[in-house]
């Protein structure tokens, strides 16, 4: 691992998981079917690997806990943006695998098999408190926020677990939410999701 490798992203994230809404697995508590079948979602408005330009590129991971997630033994399979070329893929794959240190690293200190990475056509929308995740055949994925008791967004902030540090997670519901690939098929709705702004380094 290099973790003096000059290197950053910035950009909208959201996940969604078969738990209920909020998600208890951020609180160190067990699933609450017992595993975590989540999926994460990452718009990357700009961000680089050393003098590799990453601006614009989408990315996902799909990820099975069999339990506790903090426990890890994860699952992991990483999807990158097809409209990467093989340089800013390698870029992707180091960071997103934890290789370049920072919270990915932390991230990825769970997981205990990668199924694979892959580029793949990955549309990802964000309009108001709405966000989309479409892979063709193997993923989609939609969520909203939930309205808080004083008004706007209903949000987590520095809780034990988390995807993103840097900013408070807006709390949400799934609409729908389907995955199929690497032989494990799921499909929920109103489950568990969170989206926010993101920022990652070493």
């Amino acid at each position: 691992m290099n973790k003096t490798t000059n290197w950053s992203l910035q950009g909208s994230y959201f996940e969604t998981c078969n738990c209920v809404t909020s998600c208890p697995c951020i609180w160190l508590q067990p699933p609450s079917e017992g595993n975590c079948k989540l999926l994460v979602a990452w718009h990357i408005e700009s961000g680089h690997l050393e003098n590799q330009l990453l601006d614009g590129l989408n990315v996902a991971l799909a990820c099975y806990s069999p339990g506790t997630m903090i426990e890890g033994n994860w699952q992991a399979a990483l999807y990158v943006d097809e409209r990467a070329n093989d340089e800013q893929f390698n870029a992707i794959t180091q960071i997103f695998s934890g290789q370049q240190g920072g919270h990915p690293a932390l991230l990825m200190s769970f997981v205990g098999e990668v199924l694979g990475a892959k580029k793949v056509k990955i549309d990802y929308q964000e309009q108001g408190n709405k966000r989309q995740l479409s892979i063709p055949g193997i993923a989609q994925a939609e969520i909203e926020g939930i309205q808080g008791i004083k008004g706007g967004d209903a949000t987590i902030d520095n809780p034990p677990l988390c995807v993103v540090t840097s900013h408070p997670a807006v709390v949400a519901r799934s609409s729908n939410y389907q995955y199929q690939d690497y032989d494990k098929v799921w499909k929920f709705t109103e489950r568990n999701g969170f989206y926010s702004p993101f920022v990652y380094q070493p």
